[in-house]
Parts: structure tokens; C-alpha cells; sequence
């Protein structure tokens, strides 16, 4: 893994601060510093936070508050902290939880600009610590003092040499800012740092979150010099519109890695597939942070990895790799886990080959991976590189070398080297111990981002173009086409109104299908207008359709789940349908009362090219409306293929979306499947974003099966849930990209 080469530096010139314009400065770069709470003994937190502050680099004034005055441990103490004449920057509050109040209002009052709560027990989970956060807000409002916290383990800036923590671990000063929701963590990391010799441009552990949280900081580490990417170990996100706005800033100039914890949890409160949201909270997240332009990775071995590969790479413009190695075998494992991970092999051009057959021994691979032999010096390990690099089909290229006796690891990497800068990402695994170390340090320098295993390589790749996709869709969502529609006269608002207002009045929760099927109407999307209001009409109904068909039942206030037990499918012939017209009057009388029942909609089965899809928008409480885009029909429950995505969708991001499922594979016509018109699909999401976003009456709308086939697309089965009237407007989650 490439190194961030730390800068030492001693004491740090904090003249100027005071005229910072960031609130957060006081935090990071505080030119004075006040350290609250009980010091008995050497092994008291407060202690330890003080030794920490005085044994670093920080050359800004420490205070101690304490029940005497005069100096302890060679620093000046007071009885409150309205005694230091000098004012105060940062206090760090150590005190038992239930004394965290009183501290915190004294601060307020004496102008202290920020403070760390390290104590613990304050915990919103908990009615005690309810109740102490609420004590700790009241005082807050009282001023302008920031919190990070409580329960935070602190602060580091080696920058400005602070360290507002209780860990005698000082990081080297570096490029990357690491946020945590896990105290523990934060320890953890601050010994694999120095083991790794990775620099830190800043360390917070943001506790409780009472009054900073993600989006403050990402702001603050946006702007500051001397970060350049940012790493989070998330656990909850309790202010998303604030982590959004931050993080669609920051992302276009500063990479963002997160590693969401809590994924299993999240996935098992997700609600049942047949009369629920079929995704869970983790997926939601994953559009999210897709949407805001962030990486999110799987394990914690590779948030710093990906934050050193980002900051040192070019952005690959694709998904194809080219694998060059003088063993089969590490060839081979760095495929299979570009494969595994949902990157392609690139596939080298006519031109390619031909010259590596002049370059390479006949017996070479022929293919990629490119296996150059295990005697290849490193001129033709040099060479080789170059050519594939040059092959337009390649959007990155990953060397591997395993030592042997023509292979010289510090040679061969000396010739990379000299190769020069490309527009596309290059990645090594010199694969080894002691030998290949020189080899890997020159790379590193030259910043070829390596690593010690080539399936972690591949992995990383497919990391870099995921993040890379992600930043073009934010650049897009950011200019005046990401909302785009089709250049049309936009939604006939005079069919919607009616609908809206009837469901107002008389109190239902859900449309019925007629109504439905005018909401689609309104936004031009294609319904089966297939009503019977009687027998007769059913049974006309299905001959100019053609057989076979299904029937459902039209019934007064009908619940979703009992709807769709009162359907017939697959009905071949006119006796069919007559008989299961005849069962679905006598249970829609049964289940809703004898004057329930209003009609049947006929629509055909599927023909024999086509495809069953589903769309839909659910509202997701902290995001609002979250689109779902995949397979439908009765095979939906039971293969999960979809995609999501957040509005407003334009035609690029809607055919992200349709290329993220399975099914789309089909939709293009690969494997000798009947391919459909995409971009007629394309239209349909973008308009259906459209009306998600600007009918906020509708809590939820899905539409299953949409049968799509050639240039045909039917919306055969509507289902549009309203807000109840108990619900105001203001409480209704808006979209969370339009603020």
C-alpha cells in the first residue's frame, strides 16, 4: 500500500488564528487550552488529557480548572473558568456526566469559543442521558460554543501540534483526516499509523454528536490545506441533509471513504418483501453516498488504502484493467477478484498484441492477464507496460512482479519509474518480504500506488472506478442538465390536482386504479387503460388484448395485501376468464362487504419477448423519496434484483441505474435475449423521478409489473399510497438533494 510520507515539524507558529473565520478553528487550532474535571490521581482522565496536551509540540497557553489556585504540574490553575483572564479557546471536560451541564453553561458565560465533553454516560439512549443532553442544549443556546461530543475520545492536529486526547500516541503529521464514531478505533489507529508510517492531517472522535457532527466537519476538513482526503468509521448518520450539503461539497475536490458499520442490523429491520419496502436502510445509504459522490468501502483495511490510491491516482475511465505479471498464478488471483468485484478485464487491441508478440517469447499468455514469463528482465517487464498502458481499451493497468533471479524488484521498478506520469491509474504488487521493500519505495515515491497482494490491487481498482463514476454523477447532478427532462410541456397538473384533493376529502389512503392510472397519464406514462365495469365489458376487454389475461379486482378501500389476493392470472379462453370473474366478485364481496365491489382491470400476460419490471418510490425518513428500479412480477420477491437511486434522476443517472440490476443484461438484448428500447425506458424513470419529486402528497407509488418488450412499455399494475391527513406537510421528508 502506497505510503503519505509525514513532515516533521516541531513547535507550530499559532499566531493569526484569532482572526480565523471558521468556527471550528477553536477546535483544531485553539491558541489556548482549559482542562475541566477531577485529577486525584496520575490515572484520572483529566490527567491524562493534560500530560497529553503538555508532553506534544502544542505551544499554545494550558489551563487548569481546579478547587485551588496557584500552578499544578508547572501550569497556572483556577477555582471557574471565568477567572482566566486571558480568555479561552478549547475546554475539554473530563467531569462525572452529571456535573457536564453546569461546566458547559459556565463556559458559555465566559466566551469559551468550543469544547470536547470526553465525559461518558451521556447517551440519548438512556433517560438519564436524555435528560443531560437536554440540560447541556439549553445552556448552548445561552452562546455561540461549539461541542464536539459527548462521550468523544478528543481531538488531534498535528499540524498545530494538539493532542486532546487521553493516548500518548502522537500521529506524524500527513494528508489524511480520520473521523470516528468508535473511541476504541481511534486508539487503534493511532498505533497503526505510526506502524505504517501513515500521516494524519487530523484525528476526531465525534462522540454523541450533540452539536457538531459529520457535515460540520466535513466542511471545516474541506477547506483546510493541509487534508486531502477524508476517512469516516460511521455508525449512524443523524443529520443527513447536513452530511449531504457538506459532502456534494467537499467530494468534487477531496476524495471522502467511508466504512458504514451496522450493515447486517440495518438489513434485518428491513421490511418484509411482499408489503414493504423490499431494500433495507443499508441500501438507502449506499444511494446516498453514491449520490454525494463518496466511496464507501466494505472493510477497514481499506479506508486508508483507498484514501492514499485516490490522492496519488489518475481517475480511471472505465472499468477495464490490464493485469501484467511474470507468474501465472497472481495473474490469474488479481483477476478473478477484479471479476468477483464487478470490474472487467480489458481486452487488448490487434495493435497490442502484435507488438507484444514481437516484445514477449512466443509462449506468452496472448491474453490478459499478461503474463510476460517468469524470466522477463526488467527491460521487458518496462516495455511491456508501456504498450498495454498506450492500448485506448485500458482504463488501468496493474503489474505484478514475483521475485525471482531475472526479476529485479528494485530494477524493475526503477524502469516503471521512468515511464513517467500517465492520464491513467497504475498500480503494482511486488509480492514478497525484505527483497522487494527498495523496489516498493521507489514505486511509492513515484506514486504507483502498491500493495502486497494483487487480489487487494484489483479489489482497489474497482474501488477507484466506483469512485470515479460516483464524482461524474455528482458533477452531473450539480449542472443544469442533472434535472433535465425531455424538452416537453411538463405534467398536466390539471388531472393531478382532482386526485390529491378526493383522497383529501374523503379520507382514503390509496387511489384507485382508475385514478392511478390518470396520475400516470398526467406524467405521459404509458397505463393499459383496461377498466371493465361489468362481464361483458371484461370479456371484450380480453379479446382485443388477446389471451391469456389476468384479472384484479376494482374494490372500495381496499388494502393492499388483500388486493392482491383478489387477482387471476394466466387465464387462456373466455370460459376462464367468466369463472374467475365469478370468484373474484364473490371474495371481493367477502372480504369488503356485497356493494365493494366497482369492476375488474384486465391487462395481458406478458408476451412471450417481454419483460416484467418494477419502479417504485418509497419515502425513506431521514432522505426522503429513495426510487427503486428492478425485476417484477411474481420473480421480484425472490431474486431481489434492483437498483436505487435518489431524485431527480436525468437520462444518464437513469441509465445507471437500469445497468446496476441484473436483468438489464437481458434488456440490452446480450446472450440472444430480445433487447428493449432503453432510451424509451430511460424517459420513464426520469419522468417518474419527476413526479415523485413534485407530488409530495404521495408517501408511495409503485408500479409492478411494467411490462417492457421491443419498443413497448405498459404500466399493467399501479399501487399510490397518500400522507394521511395527520400528517402536515412540514413533517413530510422532503428529497433530500433539493433541500
Amino acid at each position: 500500500m502506497t505510503r503519505i510520507h509525514s513532515q516533521h515539524s516541531s513547535k507550530v507558529d499559532l499566531s493569526g488564528l484569532a482572526r480565523s473565520r471558521h468556527a471550528l478553528d477553536p477546535v483544531f487550532r485553539p491558541e489556548s487550552v482549559v482542562v475541566l474535571g477531577a485529577m486525584d490521581d496520575p490515572d484520572d482522565a483529566a490527567g491524562a488529557y493534560l500530560q497529553s496536551l503538555l508532553s506534544g509540540s502544542y505551544v499554545g497557553e494550558v489551563y487548569r480548572v481546579g478547587p485551588s489556585d496557584g500552578l499544578l504540574r508547572g501550569i497556572r490553575q483556577y477555582r471557574r473558568v471565568g477567572e482566566i483572564p486571558e480568555g479561552v479557546d478549547l475546554a475539554i471536560i473530563t467531569e462525572r456526566a452529571g456535573a457536564v451541564p453546569e461546566l458547559v453553561g459556565e463556559c458559555v458565560d465566559a466566551g469559551v469559543k468550543a469544547a470536547v465533553i470526553a465525559s461518558t454516560g451521556i447517551w440519548a439512549g438512556s433517560p438519564v442521558g436524555a435528560e443531560l443532553q437536554r440540560w447541556i442544549e439549553v445552556e448552548l443556546a445561552q452562546g455561540g460554543m461549539r461541542v464536539l461530543g459527548p462521550n468523544s475520545f478528543g481531538v488531534m492536529c498535528p499540524y498545530s501540534g494538539l493532542n486532546a486526547t487521553p493516548s500518548a500516541l502522537t500521529p506524524r503529521p500527513g494528508s489524511v483526516a480520520f473521523l470516528s464514531q468508535s473511541a476504541g478505533l481511534c486508539n487503534a489507529i493511532l498505533d497503526w499509523s505510526l506502524r505504517e508510517r501513515v500521516g494524519l492531517s487530523a484525528l476526531v472522535s465525534v462522540g454523541s454528536m450533540l452539536d457538531v457532527g459529520w457535515g460540520d466537519l466535513i466542511d471545516y476538513l474541506g477547506q483546510d490545506p493541509d487534508t486531502q482526503s477524508i476517512v469516516i468509521y460511521m455508525e449512524t448518520l443523524d443529520d443527513p441533509v447536513s452530511f449531504v450539503e457538506a459532502a456534494t461539497r467537499v467530494a468534487l475536490t477531496k476524495p471522502i471513504i467511508v466504512l458504514k458499520a451496522g450493515r447486517a442490523t440495518t438489513t434485518a429491520k428491513a421490511a418484509s418483501q411482499s408489503h414493504g419496502s423490499p431494500f433495507s436502510n443499508d441500501e438507502v445509504l449506499d444511494c446516498v453516498f453514491k449520490r454525494c459522490g463518496l466511496l464507501r468501502v466494505r472493510r477497514l483495511s481499506d479506508l486508508f488504502a483507498m484514501a492514499e490510491v485516490l490522492g496519488h491516482q489518475a481517475r480511471p475511465r472505465g472499468p477495464r484493467l490490464a493485469i501484467l505479471t511474470n507468474s501465472g498464478g497472481p495473474g490469474v488471483i488479481a483477476a478473478d477478484a477484479l471479476v468477483e468485484s464487478g470490474g472487467k478485464l480489458a481486452r487488448l487491441s490487434a495493435e497490442t498484441v502484435a507488438s507484444l508478440d514481437g516484445l514477449l517469447p512466443e509462449h506468452w499468455s496472448h491474453t490478459n492477464p499478461i503474463d510476460v514469463l517468469d524470466d522477463a528482465d526488467p527491460e521487458r517487464f518496462s516495455r511491456a507496460a508501456e504498450l498495454v498502458v498506450a492500448d485506448p481499451g485500458v482504463d488501468g493497468h496493474l503489474v505484478i512482479l514475483t521475485p525471482n533471479a531475472m526479476a529485479d524488484p528494485t530494477c524493475t521498478a526503477a524502469r516503471l519509474r521512468a515511464m513517467g506520469v500517465s492520464d491513467k491509474p497504475i498500480l503494482a504488487s511486488w509480492m514478497g518480504g525484505t527483497g522487494v521493500l527498495a523496489g516498493t519505495e521507489l514505486l511509492n515515491r513515484a506514486g504507483i500506488s502498491t500493495f502486497s497482494h494483487p487480489d487487494t490491487a484489483a479489489r482497489a481498482f474497482r474501488y477507484m472506478w466506483k469512485f470515479s463514476r460516483n464524482l461524474d454523477g455528482l458533477c452531473e447532478s450539480l449542472t443544469s442538465e442533472a434535472v433535465g427532462t425531455e424538452p416537453d410541456t411538463g405534467p398536466n397538473t390539471s388531472l393531478v390536482e382532482p386526485l390529491a384533493q378526493s383522497l383529501r376529502v374523503t379520507g382514503r389512503p390509496t387511489l384507485d386504479d382508475a385514478e392511478a392510472r390518470g396520475l400516470l397519464a398526467a406524467y405521459d406514462l404509458p397505463a393499459v387503460p383496461t377498466f371493465a365495469h361489468g362481464l361483458e365489458e371484461a370479456v371484450r376487454l380480453a379479446r382485443e388484448l388477446g389471451y391469456p389475461v389476468s384479472l384484479k379486482s376494482l374494490a372500495k378501500d381496499s388494502s393492499r395485501q388483500m388486493a392482491s389476493r383478489l387477482v387471476r392470472r394466466d387465464l387462456t379462453d373466455e370460459a376462464a376468464l367468466r369463472m374467475a370473474y365469478a370468484s373474484i366478485v364473490t371474495a371481493t364481496a367477502e372480504a369488503y362487504g356485497p356493494d365493494s365491489f366497482l369492476g375488474v382491470s384486465v391487462w395481458p400476460v406478458v408476451e412471450p419477448h417481454g419483460y416484467e419490471l418494477a419502479v417504485s418510490s418509497r419515502i425513506d425518513p431521514h432522505f426522503g423519496p429513495v426510487l427503486m428500479f428492478g425485476l417484477g412480477g411474481s420473480l421480484g420477491p425472490v431474486f431481489r434484483d434492483h437498483a436505487l437511486s435518489l431524485p431527480p434522476l436525468s437520462p444518464r443517472r437513469a441509465r445507471q441505474m437500469i445497468d446496476e440490476t441484473r436483468i438489464a443484461a437481458a434488456l440490452r438484448g446480450e446472450s440472444g435475449s430480445t433487447a428493449v428500447n432503453l432510451t424509451e425506458l430511460e424517459r420513464f424513470l426520469v419522468r417518474f423521478s419527476r413526479l415523485a419529486v413534485e407530488q409530495r402528497w404521495i408517501k408511495e407509488i409503485e408500479i409492478n409489473p411494467l411490462i417492457a418488450s421491443g419498443s413497448r412499455l405498459m404500466a399493467l399494475d399501479v399501487h399510490v399510497t397518500a400522507w394521511d391527513g395527520s400528517t402536515p406537510e412540514e413533517d413530510q421528508p422532503r428529497p433530500v438533494l433539493l433541500g
